[in-house]
């Protein structure tokens, strides 16, 4: 990724296919070997995901009968109520600053991290290998594994689930700082070095003002993403809002539960709307720029420095603490050491495979539902405005609900198991995937779209012929990336009892085998990196 953050950091552009040769049809990608690939993959993943739903006892039954069991849920969970509004506000508020902190920590971590991973600055090949496989390992093991562990070593409290979120956003702020450090222009950077200026000065005067707009795009972005996560953090003992609707629903308090679950909603549905706020007040051009651009930017970072003291008060947490509770986290890790995948057997096989066919199974589920509320949420495509404005809300509110909450909310309706888990991702990919569909489908070129509406084709017509063609490599490319994030999660729904390796992995720490619990960390990272490196060669491959 570039210096421009045009697109969600962490997700797959969805840019329209390339123009067809001169002569063939313009609203037809020709019939060649990407296309050919496309269909084949489509075929490949439509049985996958059958096949995995199959395996996991996911049917149509079972879904009318879990749409049963949820409604029934629901019906019991109104009307929602907030019977301690003033402590449900304060963990509300240490729920957002612990996402805040979290993501500042991280972003502390990551800017060196990028300079030593990032090809045109790293000191030499090796090093950027060491600094790109520890990105990737903070990218690949779970935020909520992290903070199963860092409770173990630290204790309950908010400061495991800072740790945690922290260094599982180095996984993705160290690699777009990285990319953005590679798309730097080389030229500013051999003038400062032309006048003898040191290496560290070279840096700060020829690359990081080039990069800055797409760290800060990076950083918001990052904070609405820490925050979905940090509301559930609390079901491990880790801080935030989590706790009490763990407690809730524990309790069988529904009603409470659902006054939560609301709570949450409207926080993370702000958040999302004042990072595109933040976004575009810092990193649009305005004019004249300079002068009015410098006082939005330091009135920003005064802003964000004000709120890191106060997070650090309101929390509680000494900074000094940061760093001593490093040896306890090291001691922790290090009883993971050698990891055992041999005491649970074949139990932990059978959980890696669940986990697998969980994630594949929601993975068909989201490009389902996702798929035709994304196109009729994209402004251009939608046939009328109201229907446009009832699908991105629908969009919107399954984005501010996180996964691990579905996933409790359909284990409470439906029982245990991974049909829970499945469904529950499934849903959630609604927020993820269709927002990339529709914000990729309003992006599309006009031109073939008009052109079928000049030969007096409808909207069915246009949607087929002209908007479908287009956006298709791309959708394609999401689902990938979409699979990939769905395994990631699925991993860690068994804390809540929706199957996978979770589950085990909760178990092995409570009970204190540590080995065990290494021997189940690496498998997911093995497993998600493999997912990962597959979806990314296929991307690429498409494009």
């Amino acid at each position: 990724m570039t210096a421009s953050l045009q697109a969600p950091p962490g997700t797959t552009s969805l840019a329209p296919a390339p123009a067809p040769p001169s002569g063939g049809d313009p609203l037809r990608p020709p019939s060649d070997g990407r296309r050919r690939a496309l269909r084949w993959l489509a075929g490949g993943a439509v049985l996958l995901a059958l096949a995995a739903s199959s395996a996991i006892g996911l049917d149509l039954p079972t879904l009318v009968a879990g749409g049963e069991d949820v409604a029934n849920l629901l019906g019991r969970m109104v009307p929602p109520e907030l019977s301690d509004p003033a402590r449900i506000a304060t963990l509300a508020l240490d729920t957002v600053l612990m996402a805040f902190l979290g993501t500042v920590l991280a972003t502390l971590l990551s800017v060196p991290l990028a300079f030593l991973a990032a090809r045109t600055t790293t000191p030499h090949p090796a090093v950027a290998a060491v600094a790109r496989g520890i990105i990737t390992f903070c990218r690949a093991v779970p935020d909520l594994v992290f903070a199963v562990l860092f409770v173990r070593a630290l204790g309950l409290g908010v400061l495991p689930g800072v740790l945690a979120l922290a260094l599982h956003s180095v996984g993705m702020l160290g690699k777009l700082f990285a990319d953005a450090i590679e798309g730097a222009d080389e030229g500013p950077r051999e003038a400062v070095r032309a006048v003898g200026v040191g290496r560290v000065r070279e840096l700060l005067n020829g690359v990081v003002p080039q990069v800055v707009p797409a760290w800060v795009s990076a950083f918001v972005y990052r904070v609405d993403i820490n925050l979905r996560t940090s509301v559930v953090l609390g079901f491990v003992g880790a801080g935030g809002i989590g706790f009490a609707l763990q407690d809730a629903l524990r309790g069988l308090v529904y009603p409470k539960a659902m006054g939560i679950v609301l709570v949450i909603l409207v926080l993370v549905a702000g958040m999302e709307l004042l990072s595109v706020a933040i976004r575009r007040t810092l990193l649009a051009p305005r004019n004249p720029p300079y002068g009015r651009d410098r006082a939005v930017r330091w009135a920003a970072g005064g802003a964000a420095a004000a709120l890191l003291v106060v997070s650090f008060v309101r929390l509680d947490i000494d900074p000094l603490a940061l760093a001593t509770s490093v040896p306890d986290l090291l001691a922790v890790a290090g009883r993971t050491f050698p990891p055992d995948l041999t005491t649970l057997g074949p139990a932990l096989w059978a959980a890696l495979l669940q986990t697998l066919a969980i994630g594949l199974s929601a993975t068909g589920i989201g490009v389902l539902l996702s798929l035709p509320l994304g196109l009729l949420a994209a402004r251009n495509v939608a046939p009328h405005p109201l229907v446009y404005g009832a699908a991105r809300t629908v969009v919107l509110v399954v984005r501010a609900i996180p996964e691990l909450i579905l996933a409790v909310v359909f284990v409470a309706a439906v029982g245990l198991g991974p049909v829970a888990g499945a469904v529950a991702l499934g849903i959630g990919s609604i927020g993820f995937l269709g927002k990339l569909v529709a914000d990729a489908v309003e992006e599309l070129p006009a031109g073939p779209a008009e052109a079928v509406r000049s030969v007096g084709g409808g909207w069915w017509k246009v949607l087929c012929s002209a908007v479908l063609p287009q956006a298709m490599p791309g959708i394609v490319g999401s689902g990938l990336y979409l699979l990939d994030v769905n395994i990631r999660t699925s991993t860690i729904l068994g804390i809540v009892g929706a199957g996978g390796v979770g589950f085990l992995l909760f178990e092995a720490v409570r009970t204190l085998h540590f080995q065990v619990a290494g021997g189940i960390v690496l498998l997911v990272f093995v497993v998600v990196l493999l997912i990962e490196r597959l979806s990314g060669w296929i991307r690429a491959q498409l494009s």
